[in-house]
């Protein structure tokens, strides 16, 4: 049984308000969630300085002397380059001393000298500009074997920059007798040094 006209009119008023209301209810929440705001503070991160040093030695030994005799000199140079984002000072310092059997490393001396020009493969051009450390012994050199006691104070500013060292040693028998100096023969020292940069 279908319902009369006038029936029909009445529930179609009725329902109108209502789906008005659900409509207005729809296009409220449609309208709330598109009003949002929000802010970032994007790209935050914390990097810590560098410091690089490095020599141009190539991995040799700056001195490899055999059949010494006494009185016998030799100056050789290093040339050093630091790289750093930060400042920092380089000191120089001595690591894997070899001691001798009869003392020889109580007989070569050395001076240290600090400057720029020359490098690795020769002295030419050297201008000395400080003297770091002069006469003194391979032995007295290894007992300064951290950067706390370190020799020199190279000041490096940001960037790169380079330092060249001369070192030069002399085989000195002043005061020993012929003896002592005989006993000398054949025996063999060595002594590393280490050059370190740390940030200020």
């Amino acid at each position: 049984m279908y319902p009369s006209s006038r029936a029909s009119r009445v529930l179609i008023a009725a329902s109108t308000p209502v789906a008005i209301i659900a409509a207005a209810a729809m296009v409220w929440q449609s309208s709330n969630a598109a009003f949002t705001g929000s802010t970032r503070n994007s790209g935050n991160n914390w990097a810590a300085g560098s410091v690089a040093l490095s020599d141009d030695d190539a991995g040799s030994a700056r001195f490899q002397v055999e059949n010494l005799v006494p009185g016998q000199t030799e100056s050789k140079c290093l040339k050093v380059t630091a790289n750093a984002s930060v400042p920092g000072t380089v000191k120089g310092y001595a690591v894997n001393p070899a001691p001798s059997v009869h003392g020889l490393e109580n007989r070569i001396k050395i001076t240290i000298e600090g400057g720029a020009g020359g490098g690795f493969s020769s002295c030419d051009g050297f201008v000395s500009e400080e003297t770091i450390i002069a006469g003194v012994t391979l032995g007295q050199m290894a007992a300064i074997d951290t950067y706390e006691e370190a020799i020199g104070g190279w000041q490096v500013e940001t960037g790169t920059s380079s330092r060249t060292y001369r070192l030069t040693w002399t085989f000195d028998t002043t005061g020993m007798t012929q003896n002592q100096i005989d006993q000398l023969q054949g025996d063999r020292t060595g002594i590393d040094m280490q050059w370190e940069l740390r940030s200020s």
